[in-house]
């Protein structure tokens, strides 16, 4: 959710048991202020919290004036000291990939395992096809963005939300990060597109399907994306409006039993 607009956001995700206290989003307001200042973003989004053991993480990502460039992650433990994650490596992917459980909420806690030599049986899943959390949940509607004919993609600064029937169908609502699946429409799939908005997955293509529910509350005024897939993470949209975001607050683990839930 974009910090400029990061109470009315709260508060429609409120809804979803994602509400912060009030100390704490008081400290967001302003800390979040201070960074896209300091470190000359051209918006800061609050993505969320990640459920700790002894203690939370608060997570933000600054964005460029290309939207879809490379995202800077920020992380805090109180909400007003932010520190700037390194991008990740192919080496620390990795890593990851053989810790299991629950974050410990600090920093300094080293993570052992016991590795075993084991190579992948053909057509057996390596990390590198993993989907992180970030690419796999971040969620925009439909014109949120455009794309200019010369590549970078900005904030579409005349859309004035879904009509109320389009906010109802999960085909009005894209990956925010490059696409994937695009890739692989043929030319005459292609031909009904509008490039300067269309060239995004949508999430009714996702797999397994059904692994999003998509609920209208409030009276119809407010139309509500939950994962199932990666419990936590709650998407809200104002039909007829510009109100829109995301946050998850969850512990980073994905729901694996979801194929045999459906």
């Amino acid at each position: 959710m974009d910090s400029e607009s990061l109470l009315l956001s709260l508060e429609l995700a409120a809804g979803s048991g994602q509400g912060l206290s009030p100390e704490r989003r008081a400290a967001l307001l302003t800390s979040l202020q201070l960074v896209k200042r300091d470190y000359r973003y051209d918006r800061v989004l609050f993505w969320g919290r990640i459920l700790g053991i002894v203690a939370d993480y608060y997570i933000a990502q600054g964005l460029s004036e290309d939207q879809l460039a490379p995202r800077k992650t920020l992380y805090s433990l109180n909400c007003m000291e932010w520190s700037l994650l390194p991008p990740a490596t192919e080496e620390m992917a990795a890593q990851m990939a053989v810790v299991k459980g629950r974050f410990m909420g600090d920093p300094s806690h080293e993570y052992e395992h016991t590795e075993f030599q084991k190579m992948p049986a053909e057509g057996e899943k390596t990390f590198e096809d993993d989907v992180v959390i970030d690419k796999a949940v971040a969620v925009i509607p439909r014109g949120a963005l455009f794309k200019t004919p010369f590549g970078p993609v900005h904030v579409n600064r005349t859309f004035e939300g879904l009509s109320l029937s389009e906010a109802r169908k999960l085909s009005s609502y894209f990956h925010f990060r490059d696409p994937v699946g695009l890739k692989n429409k043929t030319l005459l799939e292609k031909a009904d597109l509008d490039p300067s908005l269309d060239f995004l997955d949508s999430l009714e293509h996702d797999i397994p399907k059904g692994s999003w529910s998509v609920q209208m509350e409030r009276g119809n005024s407010l139309v509500v994306l939950r994962s199932l897939l990666w419990p936590g993470l709650t998407f809200f949209h104002t039909p007829r409006t510009r109100n829109h975001g995301y946050i998850y607050v969850g512990t980073g683990e994905k729901n694996m039993d979801l194929p045999f839930m459906l």
